[in-house]
């Protein structure tokens, strides 16, 4: 029997790659997403906004709801992000939790805090530096406690940075690279955990078809690496100088003190438990990066 998925966040960087892979598989996958925001065209649609108290899902059984929208730390009001973050985890759940059978909640590394130079796994407890991580925090645990009552399947991801040929890799870093604009806070001596898009998507499924009862993983590749690493290998990949850095204090006046935050916390990740269930693509950024810059270089998206 085909199963029949809904997915919120359908037309952001990892949603719309992520349907389109799930019908492939010959999912019935529906999208939910706010009018005006096109949809993959053999996805079904439901427009809606999860902000709605008013909201209404119009389908009757759901095998697994996968939940990837939200606001990212970009996003500097605290009532904004609890408003979409958590009230719309909420009220997403009112509405699926009397036709689904499994949920798959999409959440990031910075639950986990500061580790202080720890390498963590799932078994590492949670901690919140910041309003958006508590939201976030919020927003899992609501979910936590009402799919145990409700007897729902729960498995919670927490990726490290995706990256790839769109999002904030594209958006926040190489188009700034282009105008010479982009510079590092705290000079990029941070370690961060990395994770090329097709194998953000290519984990979901991996665990879509896993099913397990409750279960949480750390999806990012095998090669922590500090963002000044990162980020002078994405330059030499596309010809470009090296960016300069900014003090801390100048960062936060521009992108907001969250952010800056979680960027510049330093953390390494193990992947030993999704790799279990799942084998990575691109085990580190090195092989991820020059396939992306050639996918940019292809659709002529590397222009000044």
């Amino acid at each position: 029997m085909t199963k029949s998925l809904l997915v919120t966040g359908a037309t952001g960087f990892i949603g719309s790659k992520l349907v389109e892979t799930l019908l492939d598989k010959k999912y019935h996958v529906t999208s939910l997403a706010r009018p005006g925001k096109p949809v993959h065209p053999k996805s079904e649609l439901v427009v809606a906004d999860l902000t709605d108290s008013n909201l209404k899902i119009p389908i009757e059984d759901i095998d697994c709801v996968i939940h990837l929208a939200s606001h990212t730390p970009l996003e500097r009001n605290k009532k904004t992000l609890e408003k979409v973050n958590l009230q719309g985890t909420k009220n997403l759940f009112s509405q699926v939790k009397e036709k689904t059978k499994s949920i798959i909640y999409i959440s990031g590394l910075g639950v986990y805090g500061d580790p202080k130079g720890r390498i963590i796994d799932e078994t590492y407890p949670y901690s919140s530096t910041n309003d958006f991580v508590k939201i976030r925090l919020d927003a899992q645990k609501f979910l936590e406690s009402e799919c145990k009552e409700m007897g729902i399947n729960l498995s919670v991801i927490h990726f490290g940075d995706v990256y790839g040929p769109g999002g904030w890799f594209y958006d926040f870093l190489i188009k700034r690279m282009l105008n010479n604009t982009f510079r590092l806070p705290k000079n990029g001596d941070y370690y961060k955990n990395f994770i090329h898009r097709d194998d953000a998507v290519g984990s979901i499924n991996a665990i879509l078809d896993y099913n397990s009862k409750y279960e949480s993983f750390i999806v990012a590749d095998s090669a922590p690496s500090t963002f000044r690493e990162f980020t002078d290998f994405t330059a030499d990949q596309i010809g470009l100088k090296h960016p300069g850095s900014v003090p801390v204090f100048l960062a936060k006046a521009v992108l907001g003190s969250d952010l800056i935050k979680l960027l510049t916390t330093s953390m390494k990740v193990s992947n030993n438990k999704i790799k279990k269930i799942y084998h990575i693509k691109y085990p580190s950024y090195k092989e991820g990066i020059p396939q992306v810059i050639s996918e940019l270089t292809e659709r002529n998206m590397l222009k000044n």
